[in-house]
């Protein structure tokens, strides 16, 4: 089939997207985003009742994570914009094919993430936050390798979830997202208030919530049929290199430029620990507030893979810049309004955590500086991108996404904190200023449409 094929306004793609059709799509994804930051905010307050030391523990943990976790995750965003692409053009034989390289590609480098840390992982934590208290070091490395051995299921989900999403189905992820929710707040229960076991059982919650969830994702991918079929998956494995260096053409930039985001934010992180236990934890809290408010925005990105990867396969254009335009608005006063509401309720929102004055204190005015800069530049900077990602553009994602991080958020962090002597508040104000960057970046590449002359699918 060829690539040029194009669309007209009474055709698949236009139709398939109406408001309706986009309303579907949405509602389960904003639900979906919010219970995953359910999932790591009930482990940190539930952990909270162990003592601030727990908390930062599982804080770190979590940063480190999530930079380990990235090579998967972005082949995930990759494989998504191929099988997208492919259902654009009505070619299922390959969407299918092409979702069977995702989850092996994913599965071989989730292991090798898993072995990597499990060995390494004291010295993992010393290289990236340097001398931290014995009781911090000792919880954080427990928790490293229990969640570390969760990596191959959370990536099998992953890439389940980003499949189902590429046809339209978010309803299945956010079913299975509400099952993890429920496993892991009912195993940290269990765990932490009646065995008492702490940061460990927190940990046990997470891999046993992240196991099931991929066991349920591909038993009903395997069995099932349709555009996104695994049947066959393990029994007759068929590797096709030409579609796993479609998904890398995609992933390694994206993985590259999350790569170096969380690299620069775990330098940004290791500020807090020059300022004591009381910093790390109202960093650790202020950031899962804050990701309560960006988690409709997430939703909304990940709608923008699977509508704009769908019209680009189909070479209907104009369909994939209408409906960016529309689901940016939506960003936009979707932020405005859970800014609005955080920052009003800062004061009881963070009296849900066992802090101390001193880091409650500091949270707040952690978040006050986010809610502001969230509500003006998170949109552009963190939604639209995926819009320029499912167009195959994922390289220039990367080198703004790159710039940004080095020249602003990273440097000015460190000269706000230190040379001007502003404290930790620095580091949040570094953010919201890397945001502007970005997000004005961003913006200009997709007005200028140069997003258009880009190719994911190669045959």
């Amino acid at each position: 089939m060829k690539r040029n094929l194009t669309l007209n306004p009474e055709s698949l793609t236009a139709e398939r997207w109406n408001n309706r059709a986009l309303f579907s799509l949405l509602w389960p994804l904003i639900i979906e985003q919010m219970l995953a930051v359910t999932m790591g905010a009930a482990d940190t307050i539930m952990v909270s009742s162990v003592g601030e030391h727990a908390v930062s523990a599982v804080n770190i943990i979590d940063n480190i994570n999530n930079l380990l976790i990235i090579a998967f995750t972005a082949l995930c965003t990759g494989g998504a914009v191929v099988v997208s692409q492919y259902i654009g053009r009505k070619d299922y034989v390959k969407s299918r094919l092409a979702s069977r390289q995702l989850l092996y590609s994913v599965i071989a480098i989730s292991l090798m993430m898993t072995l990597f840390s499990v060995l390494l992982r004291r010295p993992i934590i010393s290289l990236i936050y340097g001398k931290i208290e014995q009781d911090v070091m000792n919880s954080a490395s427990i928790y490293f390798l229990i969640t570390s051995l969760s990596y191959p299921f959370l990536a099998m989900f992953n890439a389940n979830a980003a499949l189902f999403r590429s046809v339209g189905n978010s309803r299945v992820t956010m079913f299975i997202a509400l099952m993890v929710n429920i496993l892991n707040i009912g195993g940290n229960a269990f765990f932490i208030y009646v065995l008492k076991i702490g940061v460990t059982g927190a940990a046990i919650s997470t891999l046993v919530s992240r196991a099931a969830a991929a066991a349920v994702t591909t038993i009903m991918l395997t069995r099932g049929g349709g555009f996104i079929s695994l049947s066959g998956l393990f029994k007759k494995p068929q590797i096709v290199h030409s579609m796993i260096k479609n998904i890398l053409n995609v992933g390694i930039p994206s993985g590259l430029e999350s790569s170096m985001f969380q690299i620069g934010r775990l330098l940004t992180q290791r500020i807090f620990t020059v300022f004591g236990t009381a910093a790390i934890a109202a960093n650790a809290v202020a950031s899962v507030i804050n990701s309560f408010s960006f988690m409709p925005g997430m939703a909304y990105g990940l709608a923008l893979i699977t509508i704009v990867g769908q019209c680009v396969g189909a070479g209907d254009y104009e369909a994939a810049r209408k409906q960016t335009a529309k689901i940016m608005k939506l960003v936009y006063i979707t932020l405005f309004i859970l800014s609005a509401v955080i920052y009003i309720f800062l004061e009881p929102i963070t009296h849900l955590f066992n802090l101390s004055e001193e880091a409650r204190g500091l949270a707040i005015s952690f978040l006050r500086v986010h809610c502001i800069s969230m509500a003006i530049g998170w949109g552009l900077s963190f939604a639209l991108p995926n819009a320029l990602r499912a167009a195959g553009d994922a390289r220039y994602v990367m080198l703004a996404a790159t710039i940004s991080m080095w020249t602003i958020r990273v440097s000015a962090a460190y000269l706000l904190t230190f040379v001007f002597n502003i404290g930790p508040l620095g580091v949040w104000l570094a953010m919201g200023a890397d945001f502007m960057l970005r997000g004005t970046l961003y913006g200009i590449r997709w007005t200028r449409g140069r997003w258009r002359n880009q190719k994911v699918i190669t045959d």
